[in-house]
């Protein structure tokens, strides 16, 4: 089964690129993708917020732009935020919500995330809410238990008319990162397994349209059975991305894995 009759492929790209590399990544990744049916894929990235503005004139149809992280509050006394109508007027398509590190580095909570989720869809963007399991709750065998508490807490209230803008990026965080430790296939398929069953739970019957991607050490030596996996429906790359022409080489070896897929499933 899959949630999309698109591939979702993106990457965020942290605290690593200044604007003008941001401008010339960008550049570059339009120019050698230009070729790629649009209406099989969408391609995401998500630059530095200082580089937004520069990396907004490059958006297109070819390309969807996103905010590492956003306020909830259009307004207010909330020194070193970005509000959701700061984000509006550079045109961003999706905005990543509770990151690993938003959550671990940050003390980014639960209440938190739902708050910007709503905010986020609420204003027009898709909120990309990114969850998963640290590797001491993996050890615990509480894995399951952290995930559906992150799904039914930060997805509480959600405007059920508003669930075409939503993506989730399940992303262990054992295995992202520097030193992260890629996770077996039939370790992320049972993952996706259960978080579209909680879905489910919380959107009975239209779960199914809800896109589950897959982020955790991702590259070019499992991005080909990772995307053939069962219910996941997307890449969200790390570091293996970061470099125009490698994003390239991912995206044309996962897209005709895709395509195939979706034929299988229609």
């Amino acid at each position: 089964m899959t949630s999309s009759d698109r591939l979702l492929i993106g990457s965020n790209l942290k605290m690593y690129k200044t604007i003008a590399e941001t401008v010339d990544y960008l550049s570059r990744l339009v120019s050698v993708t230009s070729d790629l049916p649009r209406e099989s894929i969408d391609i995401f990235i998500i630059p530095s917020f200082t580089a937004l503005p520069a990396a907004s004139m490059l958006k297109s149809d070819r390309l969807k732009l996103g905010a590492q992280n956003m306020n909830w509050a259009d307004s207010g006394q909330y020194t070193g935020e970005i509000s959701p109508v700061m984000l509006r007027e550079l045109g961003i398509d999706v905005v990543e919500i509770g990151h690993s590190e938003r959550r671990h580095v940050f003390g980014e909570t639960d209440d938190e995330t739902n708050r910007k989720v709503i905010a986020a869809v609420n204003h027009g963007f898709t909120a990309l809410l990114c969850i998963g399991e640290t590797a001491s709750d993996k050890n615990l065998g509480i894995s399951e238990e952290r995930i559906r508490i992150q799904l039914k807490i930060g997805l509480h209230d959600f405007p059920k008319e508003k669930l075409s803008r939503l993506w989730i990026a399940y992303e262990p965080v054992w295995a992202i990162g520097v030193n992260g430790t890629p996770a077996a296939p039939d370790y992320v398929e049972e993952a996706h397994a259960r978080i579209r069953s909680t879905l489910e739970e919380l959107f009975p019957g239209e779960a199914d349209h809800i896109p589950i991607l897959y982020g955790g050490s991702v590259n070019k030596q499992n991005c080909c059975e990772l995307i053939a996996l069962p219910g996941v429906d997307g890449l969200f790359i790390g570091r293996a991305a970061w470099n125009a022409d490698d994003m390239n080489t991912i995206i044309r070896m996962t897209l005709p894995i895709w395509q195939e897929k979706i034929k299988l499933t229609a």
